[in-house]
Parts: structure tokens; C-alpha cells; sequence
């Protein structure tokens, strides 16, 4: 998310890239998207295995900190934006953004813009899971 945020886009301003940016863009998502689920994967295996070597029972939510619970909502929001995103959000401003932009309707311009803030979003709460699991990890 950072690397297309920070690294990615910048590089597609630039002018010997803006002709074929979108095409760009949408390759580089694509893959992306590959990695992103693979990672989201290993992570929905490991950690219920990390729980039990802590000795967190995972069938006794009652028994669970605070914290964990506040990490498992915002994953459950990140998993489900991310496949909003991914499924829904991702393809229909794949096509959006290959039609003229005169043709496009109020909603194309719109959705294309909030699809932009659903990634920043994504972020954000990507980030809020990495702190919720460092103050899981110190207690």
C-alpha cells in the first residue's frame, strides 16, 4: 500500500510515463492484489497458532485482553474493505477509467475518486492493526 502510495504514483506523473499511467497503474494493482492475499493468508494461519502459544484460548473469546479484540475488529474491517476493494471497487474503476472522461458519469467520477480514499483508508487501518499488535505483543 505504501510502496504504490509513496513510490508508484509519483513515478507515473512523471511525463515519459503519464501516456501509459493507467495501464501501468492497473498492472502494477493487479499484482499487487497477488502478494496482498497471499500475505493476508499466512497471517489468518499463523494467528491463531501465535494465540495458542501464548496461551490465549481461541474458542474462549470471554478470556481474551482488550486489545485482541480491538486488533480482531479492525482486521475484520481491513479484510472486508480490502475485499470491497478488490472485488467490487477495483474493476468497475478499471473500466471507469478506460472510457472517455466525457463520457463518464457523476458517479464514475465519484466512485473513481472515493476508490482512492478507500486505499488511503485501507492504510490507516492496516497501520492501526500493526500497533494494536505490538500492544498485544507487550502484554
Amino acid at each position: 500500500m505504501v510502496f504504490l502510495s509513496v513510490v508508484l504514483v509519483p513515478i507515473l506523473r512523471r511525463e515519459p510515463f503519464a501516456s501509459q499511467k493507467t495501464l501501468l497503474f492497473l498492472a502494477m494493482a493487479r499484482r499487487f492484489r497477488v502478494v496482498v492475499w497471499g500475505i493476508i493468508a499466512v497471517l489468518l494461519f499463523t494467528g491463531p497458532l501465535l494465540l495458542h502459544q501464548r496461551g490465549i484460548p481461541i474458542a474462549d473469546p470471554s478470556k481474551w485482553p482488550t486489545i485482541l479484540v480491538v486488533k480482531l475488529g479492525l482486521v475484520t474491517i481491513l479484510l472486508l474493505l480490502t475485499l470491497a476493494h478488490d472485488l467490487i471497487i477495483g474493476p468497475r474503476v478499471g473500466r471507469i477509467v478506460q472510457l472517455p472522461t466525457e463520457s463518464r458519469t457523476r458517479f464514475d467520477h465519484a466512485l473513481v475518486l472515493w476508490s482512492r480514499w478507500v486505499a488511503r483508508f485501507s492504510l490507516l487501518l492496516a497501520l492501526a492493526v500493526l500497533f494494536a499488535a505490538v500492544m498485544l505483543a507487550r502484554t
